[in-house]
This record gives structure tokens, C-alpha cells and sequence, in this order.
């Protein structure tokens, strides 16, 4: 079953090489009872893990079922110690965080039988151990915990049994417990070979080779050992059979084992995990609130803009430069009613005009007073600057033409005249002459340099005539019949101003202004932009800092995991099945984070929002965009760690102290 032909192998010690083997030939037959024997740094263990594929030999041959297997390569190899070998060692290597019966399954993992648990369990009760099968290891004694090992190497049946001091860490009487257990498995047809020390334990077995110096010194055959069944060409065609077809396992079902062994990780080591996925949480929920912030300001400048009025125009008369300094605005051209009305006519690019003036007032009801703006305003002032009365209703047109004495209060003066009363109905005195309200202006905000709601609305007929004793207007608010005709209009309102007052086109910069507020709202908006993607980018820094400290910890893990990492590749695990495994372990933690960093977000949102005052907006593209880069961090960091642990030597691994 097993033939090697003059293997050698030599270790680098520093600047010193060491001999382990030297050209040593060996076959061991099916069905038989093997003790390698030898002092400390004889190779039998060496030996033994050549033999059990967990090392390379430097040159020679190596022959499973009559084939050659010394070439092959490390996915191959691993499904041969998956398939045909199991592994008994010296120190047990259980998993602490699992109990007897996961650590017995865990080569079905491997082997894509997952779903054969039974057999675990049932290989459990025939080494003696149905009691203990929930058992963690740092609850079983050292028997105990050897004989959930020889379960483990049973699971996928194997051909062939390697131990390596199996008895070295046990008392007498489980000494004898173990020995007769894997008697039983030779006597079932399994090869079984030992490496031990220990001759009261080779006595056991039908055949002892000794080693010395990393040479075979002897190869002795007890007289009554039972003959050898003629099996070979059957198993050979076993291991062909399995090296030709491919290894089939479903994708779902390892993803899911993956997951479950990750999971399990990370909670073995709680703390670990916890500052892992604290640091994810903290970029996504910087991120989240970061964008919130900068969509909430986004939101709160289109509110107010709306509140200027959509498709707005604003005609203000200009101003004389004399000697280039300016004079006061309306020296060179003054607007009157007559010219609103003629803006009106413009109905092809225009909607509605509303003239304006504005002055201050002291108003009065009852023993409060308080000083305020006072704009007079046509009856398409309410559509045009987005004026609906929040209570009440606005001037008519008929109102306008009669100058009625009507009013409209913004919040502000309705608190500071009126305080929790209604002030609709109720008369009040502007500048000595009573007007009754009949509406309260729509909330608008207020700013550090300006109050939007300490104000009042009167028709601008009644605050030309009656109240500021203008002949003029100081402004005409001019909408667009579309956002797309604001630049026709714009220019057939200042054709219509020039040819009106027979100006030089030169000089009507200098006589008249036409302010287009989509100007103002692209400079903002640009300008919010530009706000939002710089607190995204200083958020990003913090999931950036979050994703090196997954990377911190996944090393951390790998280098404590080592001798794990070297078990499971004993047991069959590939390069693929080790890398992915601590992949998906860093996807979870980001996954987690991610996750917990929205909730949390959107939580610290809704806080700023309460206390602050401020306007913020959780959206789903931020929410998408946090949580897709918070597990493109944990593979993108994830990805050397797991790397690193794909590419440990198993033999080298479990020896990792």
C-alpha cells in the first residue's frame, strides 16, 4: 500500500543543515501493525509525516496504492489526508471552543459531508465517549480527549491510521484504553502505524522498525503476526479513482460551514472581535451621519431657495457711477407700477410679476409694539416668493387696486405681538394706521444675519400711498414661465427695459440689474456638493482606519491560530478552503460592523436633528455606499491575512508554539 524509495530530508537550522532522513526505502503492506520506533532526532517522525503527506521529502519516490504521488500537488494531497489518511497526534490538537462531537466532524467539512454527522457521532460511541460527546475539551480528561482524536481521523473511513506518540501524554491505564482501540481498527483491515519511544507500547504491534541517525537500523516481524490480505491493486484503484474526479462539494453548503466556523472564531475570542468590529462601526457611522449632514444641508438650501420663489427674476433699478464710484441705486432708473404691468405683458417667457417696496415699521396691538420690515407686495407675490399663509389667506387683486388696509405677519411678529393668541381677525396699528391681519406668513428660518419671519406683507399699493409715500417701486419679482425660459426672459425683460426707456445698451448695466437666482442656486448646490463629499472622504478615512485594524487583528489571529490553521490541513483542508474560511471571518466582522455602524448612524442622525436643531437626511445611497465599503474593507484587508494562512506548512504549523 505504502512504498518509498531512498526519501531524504534535510532541515536549515540557521546556517546549519540537518539530516533528518537519508535515503530511506520502505513498504508497508494493507492490514498492517506498524511501530516506528527510535530516539529523540532519529526522524521516525519525520519519517511519519512524509508518510502521512504533511512533509515533502527533499529526493526520492514515494508509491500510495502503487502509485506515484511524489509530484503531486497540495489540493491533491490534501484530498488524500482528507479521504485516505487519518492523523492521531501526540497533543490532541482539539479545537478548545468546540465540542468532542464538532471537533470529530470537522474532516467532514473538508470531505463535503457535512450532512453525515451521525457518523461522527456514531465513531464517538465506538471509541467510548457517548457521555461526552458535548463535551468541550478542557472538560475531558487526557484519554478522553485522545480518543475524540482517533474518532476524528475515523469520520471519512480512511485506509490508513498514522499516530504519533498517541500514548505520550497519558497515564498507564489510558495507555492501554487507546492501544487496544487502535488494534481493533487494524484488526478491521486498517494500517495503523505508530510512532513511539515507548517499547511496552511497541509490543503491541506486528512490526517494529527502529531508526537511528535518520536511518532504518532494523525491521522486525513478529513470528505470529497475521498474514497480510492481498488488497493493494483495490485500494490502489481507491486513490486513482479519487485523484481523477474532481472534488465535489456544494458551494452553499462549504459557504455555510465557513460561516460557521467563522462565527465560532469570533466568538472564542469576544473581545478581539468586539474592537474589530468597533472600528467598522465607526467609519460606517461616521460616513452615515457624515452624508446625512451634508444631504440634510443640501435639503435645508433648496428650502430656503424655494422659498425665494422657483424660476425667480429680480429687476432692481441701478445705479450711476460717477468718477467710478458708485451713486445710489434708482439715480439713473427708477421702475414704477406701469412698468410691472408692462413685464406682465411678456406672457410667453413670463408667468406673474409682483412690484415691490420695503421700508420699516413700528407696529402696535394693544401695550406690545415691535419694530419690523414692511413689504408691499402685488397678489402674485403669494405664488411667485412661495408665500402660501400658513392661517388665513392672502390679498386679493381687488384688494390691491382699493389699497386695503390688510396685513400678513410673519411668525416672528405674531409671537412677539400676539404670543399664543390668533392674530387672525384681530387689528393692529403700522405706523400709526390700522390694518387687519388676515393671514400669517409661512415659516422660513432665520439666519445669524437675518430673520426671515420678523416681517410683514401689505399690498404695495396701500405701502406706496399710504404708508412710505413712494412713487416708485424698489424691486419687481419677475417668474419664469419655465426653469428652461429663464434665459428669455431675462433678456426680454431687458429689451423691453432699454427700448422703454431708450438706453444705450452700453450703459444699462449701469441703469438696471436682473438677478437670476439659478445662479445662486447652482453656486449652493455646487457648493453643498463639494461640503458632502469631503465629510464623506473625512468619514472614509475613518472605515480606512477601521479596515487596517481588521487586517491588525486577522494577523493577530492567523499567528495564534497557527497550530489550528496546521490541524485542518492535516485533516484536508486546502489552500482555497483555509483562505476563504479567514476571509468570510473578515467579511462577518465587517459585515457586523456595517450593520451596527447604520443603526448607529442613523441614531447619532436623529441626535443632531433633536439637540441641535440642524436638518439631516439618512439616505438609502448612503447606507448602500457605507455598507458595500465596509466589506469591500474586509476582503480588501482580509485578503493577506488569509493569504498568510492559506500558505502555512501544515507540519510547520503544528508545530507552532
Amino acid at each position: 500500500m505504502i512504498e518509498i524509495k531512498n526519501i531524504s530530508k534535510t532541515y536549515q537550522m540557521g546556517k546549519v543543515e540537518v539530516k533528518a532522513l537519508t535515503g530511506v526505502s520502505l513498504k508497508i503492506s494493507s492490514g498492517e501493525f506498524v511501530a516506528i520506533m527510535g530516539a529523540s532526532g532519529s526522524g521516525k517522525s519525520t519519517l511519519m509525516h512524509i508518510l502521512g503527506l504533511l512533509d515533502r521529502a527533499d529526493s526520492g519516490a514515494y508509491y500510495l496504492g502503487g502509485k506515484d504521488i511524489t509530484q503531486l500537488g497540495d489540493e491533491d494531497q490534501a484530498r488524500l489526508r482528507n479521504r485516505i489518511i487519518g492523523f492521531v497526534f501526540q497533543q490532541f490538537h482539539l479545537l478548545p471552543r468546540m465540542s468532542a462531537l464538532e471537533n470529530a466532524e470537522l474532516p467532514l467539512i473538508y470531505a463535503g459531508k457535512r450532512h453525515l454527522v451521525a457518523k461522527a457521532k456514531e465513531e464517538l460511541i465506538k471509541v467510548g465517549l457517548a457521555d461526552r460527546i458535548s463535551h468541550r475539551p478542557n472538560e475531558l480528561s487526557g484519554g478522553q480527549q485522545q480518543r475524540v482524536a482517533i474518532a476524528r481521523s475515523l469520520v471519512n473511513d480512511p485506509l490508513i491510521i498514522f499516530a504519533d506518540e498517541p500514548t505520550g501524554n497519558l497515564d498507564s491505564k489510558s495507555k492501554v484504553e487507546i492501544i487496544n482501540i487502535l488494534q481493533k481498527l487494524n484488526q478491521q483491515g486498517k494500517i495503523v502505524v505508530i510512532v513511539t519511544h515507548e517499547p511496552e507500547v511497541a509490543a503491541y504491534c506486528q512490526r517494529v522498525i527502529q531508526m537511528r541517525d535518520g536511518v532504518i537500523i532494523s525491521d522486525q516481524r513478529k513470528p505470529e503476526a497475521r498474514k497480510i490480505p492481498e488488497v493493494v491493486s483495490i485500494e490502489g484503484n481507491l486513490v486513482s479513482n479519487l485523484l481523477s474526479r474532481p472534488r465535489k462539494i456544494s458551494g452553499e453548503t462549504k459557504f455555510l460551514d465557513y460561516l460557521r466556523q467563522a462565527a465560532a472564531a469570533m466568538l472564542s475570542n469576544k473581545m478581539r472581535s468586539i474592537l474589530s468590529i468597533l472600528g467598522i462601526l465607526i467609519g460606517v457611522c461616521s460616513v452615515i451621519a457624515m452624508l446625512a449632514l451634508g444631504q440634510g444641508a443640501k435639503e435645508s438650501i433648496q428650502k430656503q431657495l424655494a422659498s425665494l420663489g422657483s424660476n425667480l427674476l429680480v429687476v432692481r433699478p441701478g445705479s450711476l457711477k460717477t468718477h467710478g464710484v458708485s451713486m445710489q441705486t434708482g439715480t439713473v432708473t427708477r421702475f414704477t407700477l406701469a412698468d410691472a404691468a408692462s413685464m406682465a405683458k411678456l406672457t410667453e417667457v413670463v408667468k406673474s410679476v409682483s412690484p415691490s417696496v420695503t421700508g420699516r415699521g413700528q407696529m402696535v396691538y394693544g401695550s406690545n409694539n415691535w419694530n419690523t420690515q414692511v413689504e408691499g407686495v402685488g397678489a402674485d407675490y403669494e405664488s411667485i416668493r412661495a408665500a402660501y399663509p400658513a392661517v388665513g389667506r392672502f390679498f386679493t387683486e381687488s384688494e390691491v387696486k382699493m389699497r386695503e388696509k390688510v396685513v400678513l405677519l410673519g411668525t416672528t411678529v405674531v409671537k412677539e405681538l400676539f404670543g399664543e393668541a390668533d392674530p387672525i381677525g384681530q387689528t393692529l396699528k403700522i405706523n400709526l394706521l390700522n390694518f387687519k391681519v388676515i393671514g400669517i406668513l409661512p415659516a422660513k428660518g432665520a439666519n445669524t444675519f437675518h430673520d426671515q419671519d420678523d416681517t410683514a406683507v401689505i399690498p404695495v399699493t396701500t405701502a406706496m400711498f399710504r404708508v412710505f409715500g413712494k412713487e416708485y417701486v424698489d424691486t419687481i419679482y419677475v417668474e419664469a414661465k419655465t426653469p428652461d425660459s429663464i434665459d428669455a426672459a431675462q433678456a426680454a425683460l431687458s429689451e423691453l427695459i432699454i427700448k422703454q426707456r431708450r438706453l444705450n445698451p452700453k450703459e444699462a448695466e449701469e441703469s438696471f440689474q436682473i438677478r437670476n437666482m439659478s445662479d445662486i442656486k447652482d453656486t449652493l448646490e455646487a457648493t453643498t456638493k463639494t461640503m458632502s463629499m469631503l465629510l464623506g472622504a473625512i468619514a472614509g478615512i475613518s472605515l480606512l482606519v477601521g479596515g487596517i485594524g481588521i487586517m491588525n487583528i486577522m494577523l493577530v489571529s492567523v499567528t495564534e491560530r497557527t497550530r489550528e490553521i496546521g490541524l485542518r490541513k492535516a485533516i484536508g483542508a486546502t489552500h482555497k478552503d483555509i483562505m476563504v474560511q479567514f476571509l468570510i471571518e473578515a467579511m462577518l466582522m465587517s459585515f457586523l460592523g456595517g450593520i451596527f455602524g447604520v443603526l448607529l448612524g442613523w441614531a447619532v442622525a436623529t441626535l443632531i436633528t433633536v439637540f441641535a436643531g440642524w436638518t439631516v437626511r439618512v439616505s438609502l445611497f448612503s447606507v448602500a455606499l457605507s455598507t458595500s465599503f465596509s466589506l469591500v474593507i474586509g476582503v480588501t484587508f482580509g485578503l493577506w491575512p488569509a493569504k498568510k494562512a492559506a500558505a502555512l506548512d501544515p507540519i510547520e504549523a503544528l508545530r507552532y508554539e
